[in-house]
């Protein structure tokens, strides 16, 4: 009897069959968020982009580009990436610190266990409900406003970049701190997994040689979450960079792209600006697919520390 006979006879009856039908189960499993992708983000992007390049005949167009050349969208694009590059390495900062800090806590504690869950709400918590809650604390007669003013003597408006547009919180500055809010349980969601793959025993390795918890970090935590706390950071700048409830909620003017945007489709009064969107679109869609691509490849970097 051959090799292949007898791995043959000794095979499970039943076991070449039943990889067909894992694979057809894993696809079927699968079907439910493609349905979901497609539905929600394929095909919206493909509609925008379609409307970015076709004129109202439906024919073929570069000509709609010359929306670029506009002063007041060029400065809302300018506004959403330095108010998410802010927001991105602030909220970094703080969350890496807390997510640090958390090592002392026991994985199954009670610490833990109301941190996570307290950042999985408040990552989610945006639009009117957040701007609300902001109006009512930082507005002109918010309650943290009113104690500054009041306790003392500091203005805080007085921190407006253009005090002629309004209040600190109604202009690109002052949704930096609403921006901050959602985007520190983010940064703790995705970066706490990177540091609790952290192992103790690089830690007993450098105190046996001799070397400081400062020589720790600096030589080995560092180098290892480096890739995982940069792609983090890049995926709060994505999240920053396509929010647009919350901003919408707290101004008016077209101070962001997305609100150039929501402006523009819901313009009844101008004409000739039902294609823009379309192409404000293509800019932002041509910005997060670099962003993405760079967060990809620090994942992937990252993942050879992790397995």
């Amino acid at each position: 009897m051959t090799v292949a006979s007898t791995a043959a006879a000794d095979r499970p009856a039943g076991a070449g069959a039943s990889k067909p039908r894992r694979r057809v189960a894993g696809w079927l499993g699968f079907a439910p968020f493609a349905a979901y992708t497609l539905v929600f983000m394929a095909i919206p992007t493909l509609l925008a982009i379609w409307s970015g390049l076709t004129t109202e005949d439906g024919s073929f167009t570069l000509a709609n580009f010359a929306a670029f050349t506009d002063q007041s969208v060029l400065k809302a694009f300018l506004n959403s990436v330095l108010l998410s590059a802010a927001v991105a390495v602030a909220a970094a900062i703080i969350g890496a610190v807390l997510c640090v800090a958390l090592l002392a806590a026991k994985p199954d504690g009670l610490l833990r266990v109301i941190v996570d869950a307290a950042s999985s709400v408040l990552a989610q918590f945006g639009g009117v409900m957040l701007a609300f809650a902001f109006i009512a604390t930082m507005g002109s007669a918010g309650v943290l406003t009113l104690w500054l003013r009041d306790t003392f003597g500091f203005d805080l408006n007085s921190l407006a970049p253009d005090p002629t547009a309004g209040p600190l919180l109604y202009q690109v500055a002052g949704l930096f701190f609403p921006y901050l809010y959602f985007s520190i349980p983010l940064m703790v969601i995705v970066f706490m997994p990177a540091v609790e793959g952290l192992r103790p025993q690089w830690g007993e390795a450098v105190a046996t040689l001799g070397g400081s918890r400062l020589r720790y970090w600096r030589h080995v935590a560092f180098p290892v979450l480096a890739p995982s706390f940069f792609g983090a950071t890049i995926l709060l700048f994505a999240s920053a960079f396509s929010s647009f409830a919350t901003a919408a909620a707290l101004t008016n003017a077209g101070i962001l792209i997305p609100v150039v945007m929501q402006q523009d489709l819901g313009s009844e009064t101008v004409s000739g600006i039902a294609h823009i969107p379309g192409v404000l679109a293509i800019g932002m869609v041509v910005i997060m697919g670099l962003v993405m691509w760079a967060y990809s490849a620090l994942q992937r970097r990252a993942a050879r520390w992790q397995r």
